[in-house]
């Protein structure tokens, strides 16, 4: 698609393809990691995929200089639409910060860029070691 088209969906929108995006890639991850029970790797990807866990690796790699101009963008995008309603285990502004997150993830899946959401996944997966 192009930066035209993919532009014409709501963040939201966005958000929601990210999402399934981004929990593909941790499920991936935590299965190629190590050979356990289902229930143990559900676990454990809860712990990557909840909010609080994409705001802060969003801080971290601001923090870091991980994103372009354009990416910063759209996580803004992202993290400013309407109509989010943070759920009772997150504040608001975690939870806009990890719709961002997947509003990113969401455009540069559309966008065919999947070796940059591989990079940013990689930091991602790294910023607690």
């Amino acid at each position: 698609m192009t930066e035209r088209e993919i532009n014409q969906y709501s963040p939201l929108a966005l958000a929601f393809m990210g999402d399934a995006v981004y929990e593909q890639l941790v499920r991936e991850r935590l299965l190629l990691d190590a050979n356990m029970p289902a229930r143990k790797l559900h676990d454990l990807a809860i712990k990557r995929v909840c909010a609080e866990y994409q705001a802060d690796a969003v801080l971290k790699l601001t923090d870091k200089e991980a994103f372009t101009e354009e990416e910063l963008d759209i996580l803004r995008r992202g993290r400013n639409a309407g109509g989010i309603t943070a759920p009772k285990h997150s504040t608001v502004a975690q939870y806009r910060a990890a719709t961002g997150l997947e509003c990113l993830f969401g455009y540069l899946h559309l966008a065919g860029k999947t070796e940059r959401i591989r990079e940013l996944f990689a930091l991602i997966w790294e910023k607690d070691k």
